[in-house]
């Protein structure tokens, strides 16, 4: 089936290249200001190079140039990231958007602006298990698997490390909630106690009336599933300031360089997990983010170029830059069977497409999508040893 599709979608590229729009532009939404503000340059460098590899291949659609605009989520503000969406979609006359980043903002993109106006959106790290029954209309995919996987890896590790007694606090949103949640089912059902569950807000001066409800309730490390520069770093501070707890668990929202900048070897010894691979992809993505002058190991990074990436490729099959008639192409794209598409191929993967063949898109994060459109998932493991962040293995 999907090689008639492929077909047909080439036969149609093919036959409107003539009528190809001479220039288009890609939404890169993400929280370039809030507690996600240190991992939104990375994540927009990625996709922004994937924008670039395809608009100076000049293959797309009979060579149709591409742009990136960014807009400013700010990660927490419903309302801001609406607003900036719907600036993309009237003002720039985007024809996909790569974002949102944090779930809240990303579930409020898409009810009010993205569905009602028909536009695809990519995210690269919104990772709320909610997002999977979201009403799309076919409109929504992700790069980054859901919560309901991480909590499972999560819980997986810490019963490894031989630790079986939790506390766990969350941010107050949507994506704290999701992965706490699932976090908690998935440690029981192992055997392991978690010992209380607290919500934590942003933007506080003091978090130890917080830590010292966790401290009371005990537990052998502290889960933190929240925003490294917003209160997750703020929980860690006040918990070992207090001394209630010396182990951390991080998770996604928590591991990136500004983790060891704030804590160094305060926090030997904790642990996380965030969404990576060791794959061929990955290193041919980290060498190409090198060259370009930044980290591309950068967590979501990597996810945010497949992201762009598959928009671009899917709008190809679909031989338009129209949402409504490339978002069923995404899933094609993305997925075997077809010959396999790597970082810096984009050029050969718009060939392929124009001639007939399938493609089956890896990139950067060894992307499979499935069920409504998201990440099948993979992580990797860090530790902190010596106040660095280290990474020990891949699952």
């Amino acid at each position: 089936m999907k090689k008639i599709l492929m077909a047909s979608a080439a036969t149609l590229a093919l036959a409107g290249a003539s009528q190809a729009q001479e220039s288009i532009s890609i939404g890169v939404i993400l929280g370039f200001t809030g507690p996600l503000e240190s991992l939104a340059p990375g994540m927009a460098q990625g996709a922004e190079m994937a924008i670039a590899e395809v608009s100076e291949s000049g293959l797309l659609l009979g060579g149709t140039t591409v742009s990136a605009v960014r807009g400013d989520s700010t990660c927490i503000d419903a309302a801001a990231a609406t607003a900036a969406a719907e600036r993309l979609i009237t003002a720039e006359g985007v024809s996909g958007i790569m974002g949102a980043d944090c779930s809240g903002v990303t579930g409020a993109i898409l009810a009010n602006v993205a569905v009602p106006n028909g536009m695809v959106m990519i995210s690269p790290s919104a990772t709320s298990p909610a997002l999977s029954t979201a009403e799309d209309n076919g409109l929504f995919f992700r790069t980054a698997p859901s919560d309901a996987r991480q909590g499972v890896v999560m819980a997986e590790i810490i019963m490894e490390k031989g630790i079986d007694t939790v506390a766990v606090t969350y941010t107050n949103n949507d994506y704290g909630l999701g992965l706490a949640n699932s976090f908690e089912t998935a440690f029981t059902e192992m055997g392991g106690t978690v010992t209380l569950v607290a919500a934590h807000e942003d933007g506080r001066a003091d978090y130890s009336a917080e830590v010292g409800a966790l401290a009371s309730a005990g537990g052998d490390a502290l889960v933190v599933a929240g925003y490294v520069d917003q209160g997750g770093s703020g929980m860690v501070r006040a918990a070992l300031d207090t001394g209630a707890f010396d182990t951390f668990v991080f998770p996604d929202g928590m591991v990136s360089q500004a983790l060891v900048d704030n804590f160094g070897a305060e926090i030997d010894g904790s642990f996380g997990q965030n969404p990576g691979t060791d794959s061929e992809g990955a290193a041919i993505y980290q060498g190409m983010a090198s060259e370009a002058g930044f980290d591309g190991t950068s967590p979501f990074s990597a996810e945010a170029y497949d992201a762009a990436a598959l928009i671009l490729l899917a709008m190809q099959a679909a031989g338009s830059t129209a949402p409504g008639d490339y978002a069923a192409h995404v899933m094609d794209v993305a997925n075997a069977p077809g010959e396999p598409i790597l970082p810096g191929e984009l050029g050969r993967a718009l060939e392929l497409i124009a001639a007939g063949q399938d493609i089956d898109y890896v990139g950067a994060s060894a992307v499979e999508l499935i069920g409504p459109g998201e990440s099948a998932g993979n992580y990797r493991e860090i530790m902190i040893d010596g106040g660095e962040l280290t990474v020990v293995g891949f699952r």
